[in-house]
């Protein structure tokens, strides 16, 4: 009966090999797998994970702009701070800190979420808000969003003077009390 002891020894010894075989490149298949999904996960879908939370967005010629992350869109999101708020072309971001873990796939968003920045921008010309905004050179103009166009904004200076800006030159628009 020894031999059989042995033989059945050597069998489950080298059953559990193969078991840790398999685990182990199951682990491998695992990562690997969660590396190349995580390669279809955009910055909205971090920002959607965030929103209702405090982040920092780093931009440029502004530097670091703190609040409420209140809503995200395709391309751009909203954050609220103390007694002013901010639209940022997600384009425009340097970083983000204090963003969520997580991420919520754009199939999940409703509708409402699916909206891009000119619904935002016409929501600042419908109201007629003061607005400060900052380009991309560094540049800032005080000004009232007027018209929206497919890529570019109309806004008013104080004076009443048209000035377009191209939605690829802007930074962020910043909400000003009147």
């Amino acid at each position: 009966m020894s031999w059989e002891h042995d033989l059945f020894a050597l069998f489950d010894d080298l059953e559990g090999q193969a078991a840790a075989a398999w685990e182990a490149d199951r682990e491998a298949e695992l990562a690997d797998r969660a590396r190349t999904e995580y390669g279809a996960v955009t910055l909205a879908s971090r920002l959607m994970a965030s929103r209702g939370h405090d982040v920092a967005l780093d931009l440029p010629h502004v530097g670091r702009v703190e609040g409420r992350l209140v809503r995200v869109g395709e391309e751009w999101c909203l954050l609220s701070g103390t007694r002013q708020e901010w639209i940022v072309p997600l384009r425009a971001v340097a970083a983000v800190r204090g963003a969520s873990e997580r991420s919520v796939p754009e199939v999940a968003w409703s509708p409402i979420d699916r909206l891009g920045l000119r619904a935002a921008l016409r929501r600042l010309a419908d109201a007629g808000a003061r607005c400060l905004l900052h380009l991309a050179d560094g540049a800032r103009h005080e000004a009232y969003v007027h018209r929206v166009g497919a890529d570019f904004l109309e806004a008013r200076d104080p004076a009443g003077s048209a000035l377009l800006v191209p939605y690829a030159g802007l930074v962020a628009v910043q909400s000003r009390e009147d």
